[in-house]
């Protein structure tokens, strides 16, 4: 009997259960981003994923704005003729006038329409429209800024585009538009300074200065009251951007952010409190049996298993059956991401193991894009090896099987000694001869433009994690995104994940953090903190995360020595654990995929998008304020004890328990600590109780960060 799966919608907290939507038949949505069929970070993803919900709720008026790009359109976009004569007059508008804008499909499942402008065929107009900027809302922008250059051109043109389909569409519908971070906000100011007739929304998933407050090693979560935001954006030759982002914060009529904890930053950075949270979800595709995506981990793992044995040839001296496979990816900020703390950790964690006896290895990699000149000669070649093994052992196999199978075809047991010639020897130890080397494997997998002054390489050197013999913790660093098509390491970065048996994100600076989400969805723990969104979402709507596989470090009021214990705790935990005891867990962690679902998710944008259409059209459309009570949401069980049956998160059964959860308010900034959980199953219980710990906890420091 299968597992039931689904969530009520009105148990997500603050979401009320309409029962007579808006009628949406007269009302266009317009979703404008930098990143539309444009990937460049977080927000494609967003909108890549949410595009299928959203289609579904609105159908053909339902259409993204993004930037023209040829390698995009090559590549992401099916080129079209505009489906309604408003559409297609609009077009034509613009392009007699000088401007190109293309229409067609994104190619991504929902199949959402797009208006693709050309920034660069517009490129005439800048000055006079930095003019107009200047006029109108006293923003100026430098010369040499030309992402803040394509910023205002790509405004223009939305606005432009916006003003010519109200103009030329003869039923005047209701129009919202939706604009995504600073990128798109010079259009949502102009839209309101013009007066269009157009609900606005604007949502950041991240603040400008906050991203670069926190890359500067400033306490910035004890601070947020105190800085001088124009002093501090000033100094950081940004301000015209902060200015961008705070006036497109201020003129919509509905603002969002992606997080609690990026609301509190808003709202100190921005100086103006967001309307509503809109969290980032996933599409998440459920396997009709629960062993499947174990399945997947196995045959993913072998994937990875193969480049170990390659880039590790001479030196594999550990038990591939007993090797965990950790991993931090993203963008490259060694802060921000955590890679700083992440490394000290596992320093920490290779004492333990070898303090210990540990028979665990521990490979840990950090796929993180940096400049590289190619690929580093010594991971090649040790790829190349393993190739050459592998030809050995198979030619040795079919001459041995061939004998094997004539000695039987005439009924009689085979001469061992004879199955064998020297020949086949002396190839077998030319192939052994070939894996002898004197080094260690390479830390990188490719050749580094900075190898000197790169922050994890230095780091690494400092700890001394060099891959030698004695280490339990290996480090492979793998600068490059991953592909299917790599001579290194071919596999992408889906299947890369659903091989490992934990990520890591330990950041400091996360207002959401797709990483961790995106392990939770595919059935593999993650360490995540209190300062992600991620993290904060998932301690409000899950009684004990670390029994669901999601562990929440302590970022917010540990200092960074004490997180890097706890951080070494969490790890050193997870080697403890018996592979039984990881498959568990893995089901538990894809049992919680339901709860980052864009079908329950997409309830947030939805709500901000009515609130939009009441504020700008009273007189046709309303919306009462509901504010959620401590009744209302869901917070999931903690599962049993060992030995107990572990029931699913979900069903009837279990939404009945949802129904009445524990308050677990969120502590506010410059409050002490929480405690640790009271009730932590034993299966995993933190470190913080063991004595092995707590015998060696004084031997943990190794220096300041």
């Amino acid at each position: 009997m299968p597992l039931s799966r689904t969530l009520s919608m009105s148990s997500l907290p603050g979401l009320e259960d309409w029962e007579d939507e808006f009628d949406l038949e007269n009302t266009v949505l317009f979703e404008v981003a930098w990143e539309v069929a444009n990937k460049v970070g977080g927000i494609y993803t967003v909108l890549q994923t949410k595009a299928k919900v959203t289609g579904d709720e609105w159908g053909d008026n339902y259409y993204l704005v993004g930037p023209y790009t040829e390698q995009g359109v090559r590549t992401q976009v099916e080129l079209l003729e505009p489906p309604t004569p408003a559409l297609k007059r609009t077009l034509d508008s613009m392009n007699s006038k000088g401007c190109k804008v293309y229409f067609g499909r994104w190619l991504i499942e929902g199949g959402p329409l797009v208006v693709l402008l050309d920034v660069g065929a517009s490129a005439w107009a800048l000055e006079r429209w930095k003019g107009e900027l200047w006029d109108t809302c006293n923003i100026g922008v430098p010369w040499y800024d030309r992402e803040a250059n394509d910023a205002v051109l790509f405004g223009f043109l939305t606005t432009w585009f916006l003003g010519e389909f109200l103009a030329q569409n003869e039923e005047k519908p209701h129009v919202v538009a939706h604009f995504h971070e600073w990128l798109a906000g010079i259009g949502l100011c102009l839209c309101r300074a013009r007066r269009l007739p157009v609900a606005t929304i604007f949502t950041t998933h991240a603040t400008l200065l906050g991203r670069y407050l926190c890359a500067g090693a400033v306490d910035f979560y004890n601070n947020l009251e105190n800085f001088n935001v124009d002093k501090e954006a000033g100094e950081r030759q940004i301000y015209h951007r902060y200015c961008m982002e705070r006036a497109a914060a201020h003129c919509a009529h509905i603002f969002t952010t992606v997080s609690q904890i990026t609301a509190i930053e808003a709202q100190h950075l921005l100086k103006r409190k967001p309307d509503i949270v809109t969290p980032n979800g996933l599409n998440v595709k459920k396997f009709s049996a629960m062993h499947e995506f174990q399945n997947l981990h196995a045959q993913s793992k072998a994937r990875i298993q193969e480049f170990v044995r390659g880039h590790f040839y001479g030196h594999l001296d550990f038990n591939l059956d007993k090797t965990l496979y950790f991993f931090i990816a993203g963008r490259y900020e060694f802060s921000n991401k955590g890679a700083d703390v992440f490394l000290e950790a596992l320093a920490r964690l290779n004492y333990l193991l070898r303090v210990n006896g540990s028979e665990q290895t521990v490979v840990a990699f950090f796929i993180m894009p940096a400049r590289t000149n190619n690929f580093n000669v010594e991971t090649l070649k040790g790829q190349a090896v393993r190739k050459q093994l592998w030809d050995t052992a198979n030619t040795v196999k079919e001459k041995f099987g061939r004998k094997l199978y004539e000695s039987l075809l005439v009924g009689s047991l085979p001469d061992m000694n004879k199955m064998l010639d020297k020949e086949d020897f002396t190839m077998m130890k030319r192939a052994i001869f070939a894996t002898q080397r004197q080094s260690f494997p390479p830390v990188c997998t490719h050749n580094m433009l900075d190898d000197s002054s790169d922050p994890i390489l230095t780091t690494i050197r400092r700890i001394g994690l060099f891959n030698s013999s004695a280490d339990r913790v290996k480090v492979i660093f793998h600068p490059e995104f991953l592909s299917s098509t790599s001579p290194l390491l071919p596999v992408d970065y889906e299947e890369f994940v659903r091989g490992c048996h934990l990520g890591v994100f330990p950041s400091y600076y996360e207002p959401w953090g797709y990483t961790p989400a995106e392990c939770t969805v595919m059935g593999i723990p993650s360490i995540s903190t209190n300062l992600s969104g991620f993290g904060c979402f998932m301690e409000e709507h899950i009684a004990d995360p670390s029994a669901y596989g999601i562990y929440i470090l302590d970022r917010r009021f540990r200092s960074l020595d004490d997180s890097c214990s706890q951080l070494t705790s969490f790890l050193y935990s997870f080697c403890q654990q018996s592979r039984r005891q990881r498959i568990i867990q893995r089901n538990r962690t894809e049992r919680l995929s339901d709860l980052l679902d864009w079908k329950y998710l997409g309830r947030y944008y939805m709500s901000a998008r009515h609130m939009a259409l009441a504020k700008a059209f009273p007189e046709h459309f309303t919306y009462e304020p509901h504010e959620a009570d401590a009744t209302q949401g869901y917070r999931y069980r903690r599962p049993p004890r060992p030995g107990a049956t572990s029931a699913p998160p979900s069903g009837r059964a279990a939404m009945a328990l949802f129904r009445n959860p524990t308050p677990h308010p969120e502590p506010a900034l410059g409050s002490a600590a929480p405690s640790p959980p009271p009730h932590t199953p034993a299966l995993l219980a933190p470190l913080w109780e063991s004595p092995t710990l707590r015998n060696h906890n004084a031997n943990l420091r190794f220096g300041p960060l």
